[in-house]
């Protein structure tokens, strides 16, 4: 490629705090089903009415912070951005400017690492609504928001790659349980900046091209595409000559490509100052702290941590034999992971209990534990989640809890059902959350295997079959699995179709 992209992503989390970042209305998200239902004089920006700090917040960005490795500041404060928009009921946001909750964090992102500027703190704006008659309304239930801001460094070399950044981010929110992050719901956003370089240059400030700022993605999926084109559009016009202008672009996922929105703004535009209303926050120990600062304690922050995304990931591969692609899919979410290691762990209790085991809980799981993560792995990846996706419902929906799955599993471990019979038993346990158990003695599931029930049954193909019976004598596989397929359907799919091959075999004489 003579061009390489130059790619840095900014990324707002709407947190999930009982209350608004500056007062005590509710967090509603903006979602809520009436407008201007959940403001106040402090959200609406009336005159005299003064902002306190949701500590609750202040908390969570530091949790992200600690989660990415990110220097957390001793001294951190708010500042007041100002631009005037219809949706920005004081003429200002109360944000952060030069001392920034965290700052010079990383993640890593398929072998690679991603280089993180800062994580702030902010509030977020309300939402204009715009009629076919070419009227806006303002709801301003969304103002007020705690938001979080995240900026990367301009590390991310490919479309690919900054959506896979978003995802990983997103996992992360989740599982620190700070973020729900629901894209489709504008809890998080992200935006791209994106200029290219010459390939052969070294990778530095100096040689990048003018900066284009890419807006509207909402989706995973308008990242990756928006990206894509942008990269496009900027290597054509250079190509002909044409000078990129550092400007802000909305993506249009219909047309499928990015049109400009407007000139994109300076720190300097914004006339940034330090918020006079509120005190500035201490989160390292000082000699001589700010008169009338606020106190974060950020070492019982670290206590609080729970293990993360990347770290369970690599657990989940070593201890229960996952692939990568496996165990980067069920530790995606943290209500997944724990469903998946619930199931886990029952089976490797399980285990000693069956006939003809013998060793300890941990000789016998060595043994046995590609078999169970292939079985796992499998039912929960392919079926479960194609039931999920066939209902339009996701893992905190499921009426089947992890024990259940795990009988499940059991069952069909033992053999006691053939493949066919356990997924009408999961599409049973899906709609009604049921126990297998129940299900497999009330819809007569159970796989038939013993001789004496086959004997009859395979001695009746075999003799309405004859030529189909010489063409398996003369070697065609496939005359088998006509006979297997006819004692299957003889016996209602529950017979075990190793035992209808074995007595098939040894009664043709093969």
């Amino acid at each position: 490629m003579k061009y390489t992209p130059v790619i840095g992503m900014e990324v707002h989390a709407e947190l999930k705090t009982k209350s608004k970042m500056f007062c005590p209305c509710p967090n509603g998200y903006g979602l809520e089903e009436n407008s201007n239902v959940h403001i106040c004089p402090v959200c609406m920006g009336h005159p005299g009415a003064l902002p306190v700090a949701n500590l609750e917040a202040i908390k969570m960005v530091i949790k992200v912070g600690l989660a990415i490795n990110a220097n957390i500041a001793k001294i951190s404060k708010f500042d007041r951005k100002n631009y005037f928009y219809p949706d920005l009921p004081k003429g200002y946001q109360i944000s952060q400017y030069d001392q920034p909750l965290t700052s010079r964090g990383q993640l890593d992102i398929d072998g690679r690492t991603i280089g993180i500027t800062r994580v702030h703190l902010e509030e977020d704006t309300g939402k204009l609504q715009h009629s076919a008659s070419g009227h806006s309304l303002v709801d301003f239930n969304r103002a007020g928001v705690p938001l979080m801001e995240l900026v990367t460094e301009p590390d991310i070399t490919s479309a690919t790659e900054a959506k896979k950044f978003c995802q990983e981010l997103q996992t992360l929110l989740r599982a620190l349980k700070v973020s729900d992050a629901d894209m489709e719901k504008g809890q998080m956003r992200c935006e791209a900046n994106i200029s290219l370089m010459l390939t052969d240059q070294e990778r530095k400030v100096e040689n990048f091209g003018t900066k284009v700022e890419v807006k509207n993605l909402n989706s995973f999926r308008a990242v990756e595409r928006a990206i894509d084109y942008e990269i496009k559009r900027q290597e054509a016009a250079i190509e002909s000559g044409e000078k990129i202008v550092q400007e802000t672009r909305g993506w249009d996922d219909t047309a499928q490509k990015t049109y400009t929105q407007r000139a994109k703004e300076s720190a300097h535009d914004y006339r940034y100052f330090p918020e006079p209303d509120l005190p500035p926050l201490m989160l390292g120990k000082l000699n001589n702290p700010p008169k009338g600062s606020i106190e974060i304690d950020v070492e019982a922050i670290k206590n609080t941590m729970p293990e993360l995304p990347q770290a369970k990931k690599q657990r989940f591969e070593t201890d229960y034999d996952l692939s990568k692609t496996d165990a980067q899919i069920l530790t995606s979410e943290s209500t997944l992971a724990e469903f998946t290691e619930k199931i886990f762990e029952d089976l490797k209790n399980w285990l000693p209990s069956l006939d003809g085991t013998e060793g300890s809980v941990e000789e016998i799981w060595s043994k046995e534990k590609k078999r169970v993560s292939k079985l796992v792995a499998g039912w929960l990846t392919s079926e479960l989640f194609k039931l999920m996706n066939e209902a339009k419902t996701g893992i905190n929906d499921l009426k089947i809890n992890a024990e259940q799955f795990a009988n499940f599993l059991k069952i069909i471990y033992q053999r006691t059902v053939n493949s066919s019979a356990a997924q009408i038993l999961l599409k049973e346990m899906f709609k009604t959350g049921h126990d297998p158990e129940i299900i497999l003695e009330e819809k007569d599931l159970r796989q038939v295997d013993d001789n004496d029930s086959l004997d009859k049954t395979i001695e009746e193909i075999i003799n309405a079959n004859p030529n189909t019976v010489a063409d398996y004598k003369a070697g065609k596989e496939n005359a088998l699995q006509y006979l297997i397929g006819q004692g299957m359907k003889a016996t209602k799919g529950k017979a075990n179709p190793e035992k209808l091959k074995e007595i098939i075999k040894s009664k043709i004489g093969i």
